[in-house]
């Protein structure tokens, strides 16, 4: 690979690292009959808040905590996981493409 090459992959990786940053500061939030569910732009689950009892009514404030902290660890832990089975897809095509880069360099 030649220098100017070289320069290039490195200012398209520091623009993924930018890019990857903003993700994480971006919150995006859905609510559901009083679920809300804020996520950042990375796909990661922030907070997890049931504001009324409207889905469960009578979950005393330690339900409510621990349903709540259940909820985001099982959905980052599969977002977690899909990104794994992307990134290796990934990772096969490219190299399939001669674009051998390597493990972990995927912005994922």
């Amino acid at each position: 690979m030649d220098f100017s090459k070289a320069w290039e992959m490195m200012k398209l990786q520091q623009e993924a690292m930018k890019v990857k940053k903003e993700l994480e500061n971006t919150i995006i939030e859905a609510e559901v009959s009083g679920l809300v569910i804020s996520v950042n732009g990375e796909m990661k689950v922030e907070k997890v808040d049931f504001e009324t009892t409207e889905l469960i009514p009578g979950l005393s404030p330690s339900q409510k905590e621990a349903l709540e902290k259940a909820i985001a660890e099982a959905v980052n832990k599969w977002v977690k996981k899909s990104q794994e089975v992307a990134a290796s897809k990934m990772q096969w095509v490219m190299s399939a493409m001669g674009m051998n880069f390597p493990a972990g360099w995927l912005p994922m």
